[in-house]
């Protein structure tokens, strides 16, 4: 890096910095604003600003380890304590709906068409929306479907991150689907699940529209994503999880999963030294299962563990997890693996070395060609190189 670039770099990171001590807060709603101290004064940084700068596998959410700017800027900006930035931290976006219409215009590659806001169900009395992404170029053949769900915690996030999630897989002969879910602020558990099955129900019930297989619909996620894409692997059949969003005809069983650092055993993840803060009420973990101490709660905490439903009929997984995890304790992922492999399920664990949650090594050329490897042989399809 030159000099200028230097010079630049730093300059810009002082501006966000002032910006994040000297804004005022937000007040909350129905009351007339006051004067804050610094210590609870709210960023003026835009959320887009902070994901276009530091998101660096474009999940959209920005982790510890992809944060590079001052650790003191990475504490302002992280207003609910969960050491993840999603736009619930940012408060003009810190409303209960999110089933506002993705706003100004997704980046959209030439060999592909984007349906924006597809409506796929409905949840808590309002739509659900999903983007699909599909090859510009009709094939005479139905093609299998990969479905990304979005991270953040339960709490933020949303879908429109997830269309270059699946552009690799449509680039290799698949429709891709990113899907919204009603979030901890709206909701508690078990709407999030109810909602990614809705949508898995709606893709077998518009199969003919979209020139879908049925038959191979494969799911991924990361972090509470990484969660729910599990948790529609091992739950299938499970009438209490499906919810009444619509379509009720269909299955919301899936044929593939691809995991990426979700979180399954909340009991034991609370008490990982290390990661006792989760336990607290007002943690994600506590939002999820509808507040309080996440271990007072111990049939939440069988509730919401993908590994609580595993047997035999599940489909492969594929589990990633960074082994330096400060957000998710990797045990999560090697309690899912085990898990798996005694019911004699098909399950991959990749342990990346000094990797966080998230982050640029989870973008890495080789990592992303082991999800689509993985999904290609899963489903038998030829790969275009």
């Amino acid at each position: 890096m030159n000099l200028q670039s230097v010079l630049t770099t730093t300059l810009c990171l002082g501006v966000l910095l002032a910006d994040a001590v000297d804004a005022p807060a937000q007040s909350p709603q129905g009351q007339t604003p006051q004067t804050q101290s610094p210590q609870t004064q709210s960023p003026r940084i835009p959320f887009a600003e902070v994901l276009r700068r530091e998101d660096a596998d474009r999940d959209g959410k920005v982790s510890k380890d992809e944060f590079k700017g001052p650790p003191r800027l990475f504490q302002r900006l992280d207003r609910n304590r969960d050491d993840v930035l999603t736009r619930e931290d940012f408060p003009i976006a810190n409303r209960p709906n999110t089933n506002r219409r993705s706003a100004g215009r997704l980046n959209t590659p030439d060999d592909v068409t984007v349906e924006r806001d597809v409506v796929f169900g409905t949840g808590g009395g309002r739509d659900l929306t999903m983007h699909l992404v599909l090859p510009k170029e009709k094939s005479e053949k139905p093609l299998p479907v990969y479905v990304w769900i979005h991270g953040g915690g339960w709490q933020g996030g949303t879908k429109d991150g997830g269309v270059r999630q699946v552009l690799p897989l449509v680039r290799s002969g698949f429709v891709g689907a990113t899907i919204e879910y009603r979030l901890t602020g709206e909701a508690a558990f078990p709407a999030q699940i109810e909602d990614c099955k809705c949508a898995i129900r709606f893709l077998r019930a518009h199969a003919t529209k979209y020139n879908l297989d049925v038959d191979r619909i494969a799911v991924g996620g990361s972090s509470a994503g990484g969660h729910l894409v599990a948790l529609l692997g091992t739950s299938g059949g499970v009438k209490a999880l499906e919810g009444s969003g619509g379509w009720p005809d269909q299955s919301s069983r899936v044929q593939a999963v691809v995991d990426l650092y979700g979180p399954t055993d909340f009991q034991t993840f609370v008490t990982t030294p290390g990661y006792e803060p989760h336990n607290r009420d007002g943690s994600p973990e506590s939002k999820l299962l509808g507040g309080g101490e996440v271990l007072k709660k111990p049939e939440g905490i069988k509730r919401v563990n993908p590994i609580t439903y595993v047997d035999k009929d599940d489909p492969p997984f594929l589990i990633i997890h960074g082994s330096d995890d400060r957000t998710v304790p990797p045990n999560q992922s090697e309690l899912l693996h085990k898990a798996l492999q005694a019911a004699e399920v098909e399950s991959t664990l990749h342990v990346i070395e000094g990797a966080g949650h998230g982050g640029q090594q989870f973008s890495e050329p080789e990592i992303r060609k082991m999800q689509v490897d993985f999904l290609l042989k899963t489903f038998q399809v030829a790969s275009p190189d």
